[in-house]
């Protein structure tokens, strides 16, 4: 997995690339706790992620701003809508 961060203003995006599994959602877990101090949006670009990762961003953007998720694949909505995160999320398709 690969994590690229743009930073423009107060709004964060994180790409994710590659796959994103337990065995390295500690890594965005750790990007995610050294980069939201004073983001106001938290945008994720991916294809896949860990749903523990995305509730714990969730409910620290939760306090401080928004958070929106983009290029959801159809898998990944599946789960989303599954799980019910999909109604607790700002999904952009």
């Amino acid at each position: 997995m690969e994590i690229t961060k743009t930073l423009e203003g107060t709004t964060l995006t994180l790409t994710i690339t590659g796959r994103l599994d337990a065995s390295n959602a500690q890594n965005l877990t750790n990007e995610l706790n050294s980069s939201l101090d004073g983001v106001k949006e938290l945008i994720f670009d991916f294809a896949s992620a860990g749903l523990r990762v995305l509730l714990m961003a969730q409910k620290r953007m939760n306090k401080q701003g928004s958070m929106k998720i983009r290029h959801v694949d159809e898998t990944v909505m599946e789960v989303l809508e599954m799980t019910g995160f999909a109604d607790l999320m700002n999904i952009e398709k």
